[in-house]
């Protein structure tokens, strides 16, 4: 998007250096990542920096409103109800697709907000390697707000662990080692010394909770650093477990408290009024359906990566669904193939990664994510077989 840049990169571009941005991250961390990578980061222009970060706060002022827990009490399922919530959330990210609006210029439009924690540690690894082995000009940054590399670490530090040891602090998700994003655990665990945990290995002692160390020694847990979602972890009845979320208020503070993955999710979306987001309905809230059905999505409340998304819609399988309480129509957001690669143009998802300090008034924008498709949507089953595709990091101008 920056044309000199990106035509200096295609121009240098050698498999040797991206293989030694992969194969340094799967030495450094002795794993190798099980999704794509992709060959290139992406370059961001000032003008595109300051549509986003207006879009992030238009967004917030929704989210940070004093009513908005009354407004999404909706999302907070029933049976799913986790003592002790926070006053907000501590993790927010919205990602955005980059289009191209009416007037011809570039414009995101949001797809979704997200109040869980994204891999806000394997960005940061994977932009390191990106700097170490492509040439990044100078005056271009993966962070945001002034933040240098060891001030993201300290404020992931601060937030995550804060005055506890790290031992006592552990992020906590269904299988670890199992799951596609097991690196983000991994460097994690490298850079601020929090071990990731499965639920079924903690030890519940009346109130408080446990874990067992690689020495096999019984270590207290203060803080849990929350990876687990729902979706999967009901469908997991074979995993034998002590710790049920909404069972107790145990003794332990969340880092992420597990309602703010609901409240700020698609059940969010119909509340927010922006140029940047798309219009969007609760589908049992409709009295009419749009004409123009072709141009809109419909998108389950309660779902993760994109599964139960209907992209051709019509009003006869609108009209067969018995839980429209559950769904929402949102205008389709159409991706501009924006970045030139050695084949053909690659479209571009840009996730806003945000920190919530607890106490501070507003979230603050920390750092970012990239995703880049050349098939009909963003994911891996859209690009098989396709280069200059995957996971990347935007360097913003500053």
């Amino acid at each position: 998007m920056i044309p000199e840049l990106r035509s200096q990169f295609n121009t240098d571009f050698s498999e040797e250096n991206y293989n030694k941005v992969v194969d340094g991250i799967a030495e450094e961390y002795a794993y190798r990542p099980t999704f794509k990578i992709a060959e290139t980061p992406v370059f961001i222009d000032k003008a595109l920096k300051n549509k986003l970060i207006e879009a992030c706060e238009e967004i917030t002022n929704t989210i940070v409103r004093s009513d908005f827990k009354e407004l999404s009490q909706g999302a907070v399922l029933a049976g799913q109800v986790v003592p002790n919530e926070t006053p907000h959330t501590t993790f927010l990210q919205m990602d955005f697709g980059v289009c191209i609006d009416d007037a011809g210029e570039i414009s995101p439009q949001l797809i979704e907000a997200q109040g869980f924690p994204s891999l806000y540690f394997f960005q940061h690894a994977l932009a390191k390697r990106y700097l170490e082995h492509y040439n990044i000009p100078e005056g271009y940054s993966h962070l945001f707000n002034g933040l240098s590399e060891d001030g993201y670490i300290e404020m992931l530090r601060k937030v995550i662990v804060g005055d506890s040891n790290p031992e006592n602090v552990i992020l906590l998700e269904v299988e670890p080692d199992k799951q596609n994003t097991a690196i983000d655990f991994i460097v994690c665990k490298e850079l601020i010394g929090v071990p990731y945990v499965c639920v079924s290995d903690l030890i519940v002692e009346g109130k408080d909770v446990f874990y067992k160390n690689e020495e096999g020694r019984k270590i207290q847990v203060e803080k849990i650093f929350n990876r687990v979602i729902f979706d999967e972890l009901v469908q997991r009845d074979d995993l034998s477990r002590e710790f049920y979320f909404t069972k107790e208020a145990y003794n332990v503070t969340w880092i992420g408290h597990p309602h703010w993955f609901f409240r700020i999710s698609k059940h969010t979306l119909p509340y927010l009024k922006s140029k940047y987001v798309p219009e969007s309905f609760f589908l049992n809230e409709l009295e009419e359906l749009p004409t123009d059905l072709d141009n809109y999505v419909l998108k389950p409340l309660y779902s993760f990566a994109g599964s139960g998304v209907m992209l051709n819609l019509n009003r006869h399988d609108l009209g067969m669904i018995k839980d429209k309480e559950n769904y929402i129509l949102q205008r389709k957001v159409k991706y501009a193939p924006v970045v030139d690669t050695l084949d053909v143009p690659a479209k571009l998802e840009i996730r806003m990664l945000m920190l919530w300090e607890r106490g501070a008034e507003r979230p603050v924008i920390v750092t970012n994510l990239c995703r880049l498709s050349k098939g009909a949507m963003i994911g891996v089953k859209y690009n098989k077989d396709k280069t200059w595709v995957g996971g990347s990091v935007g360097f913003f101008e500053v």
